[in-house]
């Protein structure tokens, strides 16, 4: 690539593998005479890089299937066409996007799960070989919690691909087959996530869609509700708020009126996506919504929403005030949120000292965000998580603003190692 800029009359522009990194895994745009060069050594025209500006005129390898039938033999085509497949698709980047996610989530609630049929052939599937690969998924959460997305995710497509192969060869009854077709569906859901974690963002639309698919077979509407907001989130991330909405209410709907920690997890999500498009009454509103649910929460709240505890239910109403601007409010809630995550949640307490850090920089605070950085870094480089990565790079963007300050200096270095 560095020799097509020197054709195009650049003659200093590096090869680095690091900047591609960036530009795969944190969001960062390449400037004009990279995305020629790079255009150029793809074989793309030119033209379509105005026409379909980045990342959208890349090539993107294989489609990305959506049109299943919303049927039980429908989830396990899709179950089967991701198992290992996803798991080598490194694209960091939104495949699905506009008129196909909005799609999914017209489908997702428009559809009545179809009658499961006995599968009759094959060796026997009963409800405790089917429990306990239920039983791993809480372990598989506690390493993703403590290790980060990248560490996991092989882990997570060998249980899925167990669950599929039971689907296809076993013999089992109608309720059963339900079931298989439920731990599949958290499985998808959950590998989806630590995908998106890893940065692999196709791979993460893909199991999800899956996920959907297999939660409608399965007839758990919760779950694929938990779908649909995990797929909000990552709009919101990848700056699509408006289609991070359709997904939060489509959620919502399909769920109806559900209090507890699941109603109070999809109003959350609802409240993030009008946050990122500044509507700042929607946002309270959905804010309110959030908190009567949470008032509700109650044991039987499904083992998936464990996570929504009052640590995090406090970093997402910061994250609502961070995106609308309101600096001291959010800071507020954030420094709630810190004091009741569990230690275990590494990676979460990393994610929310480096949004407070960054919040104190911004408030003036420079002394107060480089200690919360400090804090930060053993467990940012104990979790592999490229989300929280990219938020370590967006901080030293501020600490370079801060660069006569010693402290802001060594930080700045210190943090370009966790690259």
């Amino acid at each position: 690539m560095a020799r097509r800029a020197r054709d195009l009359g650049v003659a200093n522009m590096a090869a680095e593998r690091q900047k591609v990194w960036r530009w795969e895994h944190r969001g960062v745009v390449p400037d004009r005479v990279s995305q020629l060069a790079l255009a150029a050594e793809l074989g793309v025209p030119n033209d379509r890089l105005e026409s379909h500006p980045w990342p959208a005129w890349l090539p993107t390898g294989d489609a990305v299937r959506t049109e299943y039938p919303w049927t039980p033999a429908g989830g396990i085509t899709a179950i089967m066409d991701v198992v290992e497949d996803a798991l080598s698709d490194r694209r960091g980047f939104l495949t699905i996007t506009g008129v196909g996610v909005a799609e999914l989530a017209t489908q997702w609630l428009g559809l009545e799960p179809s009658r499961l049929s006995a599968a009759l052939n094959g060796g026997r599937v009963d409800d405790q070989i089917v429990n306990r690969i239920e039983h791993n998924i809480p372990g598989l959460r506690v390493m993703d919690e403590r290790l980060g997305g990248e560490s996991v995710r092989r882990l997570v497509d060998a249980e899925l691909g167990v669950v599929a192969d039971l689907l296809v060869r076993g013999s089992y009854t109608e309720q059963v087959g339900r079931h298989l077709h439920v731990v599949a569906a958290e499985l998808a859901r959950f590998a989806g996530w630590v995908s998106f974690d890893a940065g692999f963002q196709t791979a993460a639309q893909r199991y999800w869609i899956t996920a959907l698919h297999s939660a409608h077979a399965g007839g758990d509407r919760m779950l694929g509700a938990n779908v649909l907001k995990n797929m909000s989130l990552q709009c919101v991330d990848f700056a699509r708020p408006r289609e991070a909405v359709d997904l939060a209410e489509a959620a919502v709907t399909s769920i109806g009126g559900a209090s507890g920690r699941v109603g109070a997890m999809l109003h959350m999500r609802r409240a993030r996506a009008h946050a990122a498009l500044g509507e700042a009454g929607a946002c309270a509103e959905a804010l309110a919504r959030s908190e009567e649910a949470m008032d509700a929460a109650r044991p039987e709240d499904p083992a998936w929403a464990d996570y929504f505890d009052d640590g995090e239910y406090h970093a997402q109403i910061g994250s609502c005030y961070i995106d609308l601007g309101h600096l001291a409010q959010a800071d507020r809630w954030l420094e709630r949120s810190l004091t009741m995550l569990p230690t275990s949640r590494a990676r979460d307490r990393a994610t929310y000292l480096l949004r407070r850090a960054a919040l104190q920089i911004d408030l003036g605070n420079v002394e107060h965000g480089c200690a919360l950085t400090r804090e930060a870094m053993p467990m940012l480089e104990a979790t592999r998580s490229k989300r929280n990565a990219r938020r370590a790079d967006e901080l030293r963007r501020r600490l370079r603003r801060h660069s006569s300050d010693p402290e802001a200096r060594e930080l700045d270095q210190v943090l370009s190692r966790t690259a």
